[in-house]
């Protein structure tokens, strides 16, 4: 009898936190390394939610809490809905995780049988299909090439759903694309999903509030109320608010699912950490003017990042909407040879590479479903970014 479980075959280790830690292990090697895995901001949280953070403390506010959130935060994340997303939420329709990743899990875990299907477009986060692995359930992915900028089309959409299909995951502004979907473009999806009642919605809305220039944020039971009873709005506060560690992710859905999702979590983690919690109603409710310069700052390392790689030998690289993510294509680089004698047969070849012979990391396009391509996170600063383009276009002149 084999002692691991047979479900741990149906998954793989994140490739995103696997190059972020190769990265450490190098640099702590004493290697000149810049990562550009990372998917979280450097930014560090905001001071008033740091000293939310203490005040709950300083007030014994560290014992055991509701499984599923605070009363104080469920209504902050329903006045949240209200203010910027035009959705009504009573707190019996809320639940709140450990991370944006859990709320997923949960759901995932409530509601998926064997055979079920779910779409995902891809490129698409890492973490997505083994997740409706571990659940039971059968990802179909649908791939969204760099000829429709990452996006998803209402025909693929419409061409992908089964009788099987349960659920639709959706992320905009994407991981890894940074591609963000326009309010006509959004419309186009929910007009194929509710010709299709047994279809529910997943909207990943992790980067709401990083998008560039003029483009406006929308989320699908916004866009289309028609769909508000079968879509699971989910959010949290580690992208926007600097605060992957404190590990907030939250939903807003039918009141019977979050009631499921609470029961999985009841069994798995319990309540998220008292502390982090106390701290995410005060992201919510306070000052929200950082998040315009902090926008700025984004937008400039995505433009000045852009520019550079685009002028790599054999690199492609579209200008995305938001997130804090590049997706170059290299189909051009394919078949080459590094100057350390790399045969570049792939994307995961070029990454690797990359990594040995100029110190920088990246992930390789594979990992997210679509290549030749890989990520690059602009999270970092300024002149990391500079030099790790400028190893980058050396490497690519040097491929012959």
């Amino acid at each position: 009898m084999a002692f691991l479980s047979d479900t741990l075959a149906r998954v793989k280790p994140s490739p995103t936190i696997a190059v972020t830690n190769k990265a450490r292990e190098l640099k702590a090697a004493g290697k000149d390394v810049i990562g550009l895995g990372a998917g979280e901001p450097d930014f560090d949280t905001p001071q008033n939610i740091k000293d939310a953070a203490r005040r709950a403390i300083d007030e014994g506010k560290t014992k055991y809490t509701a499984v599923d959130g605070i009363p104080e935060l469920k209504e902050a994340i329903c006045r949240k809905f209200a203010r910027e997303n035009g959705l009504g939420y009573t707190p019996a329709q809320i639940s709140v995780g450990t991370g944006g990743k859990q709320i997923l899990y949960n759901a995932l875990m409530a509601t998926c049988n064997p055979g079920d299907e779910v779409i995902i477009p891809a490129p698409y986060w890492v973490s997505y299909p083994d997740m409706v692995l571990l659940a039971g359930g059968t990802p179909v992915t649908v791939e969204c090439g760099i000829e429709d900028s990452f996006k998803l089309t209402a025909e693929k959409l419409e061409a992908a759903i089964t009788p099987k299909t349960k659920w639709f995951i959706f992320n905009s502004p994407s991981n890894p694309t940074g591609a963000g979907y326009t309010a006509s473009e959004l419309k186009a999806l929910t007009d194929v999903l509710l010709k299709h009642p047994q279809v529910w919605i997943m909207s990943d809305d992790m980067y709401e509030h990083l998008v560039f220039d003029d483009f406006r944020f929308v989320t699908p039971a916004e866009v289309e109320p028609g769909l508000y009873d079968r879509t699971l709005t989910c959010n949290g506060v580690s992208k926007a608010y600097a605060m992957t560690g404190w590990r907030i992710g939250y939903a807003g859905g039918p009141a019977p699912l979050i009631k499921a999702m609470g029961t999985i979590q009841s069994q798995s983690t319990s309540n998220p950490c008292s502390i982090a919690q106390y701290a995410a109603v005060e992201a919510l409710d306070g000052p929200q003017g950082f998040l315009t310069e902090n926008r700025r700052t984004f937008q400039r390392r995505r433009d000045l990042v852009v520019s550079m790689l685009n002028q790599a030998k054999g690199i492609k690289c579209p200008r995305p909407e938001g997130a804090f993510y590049v997706y170059p294509d290299i189909s051009g680089l394919i078949g080459k040879t590094s100057a350390g004698g790399a045969r570049i047969g792939s994307d995961e070849d070029f990454a690797t590479a990359l990594l040995e012979e100029t110190g920088v990391a990246v992930v390789f396009g594979a990992a997210f479903g679509v290549s030749p391509n890989f990520r690059v996170s602009y999270a970092t600063s300024d002149a990391a970014l500079e030099e790790a383009c400028r190893r980058i276009q050396a490497f690519c002149a040097g491929l012959r």
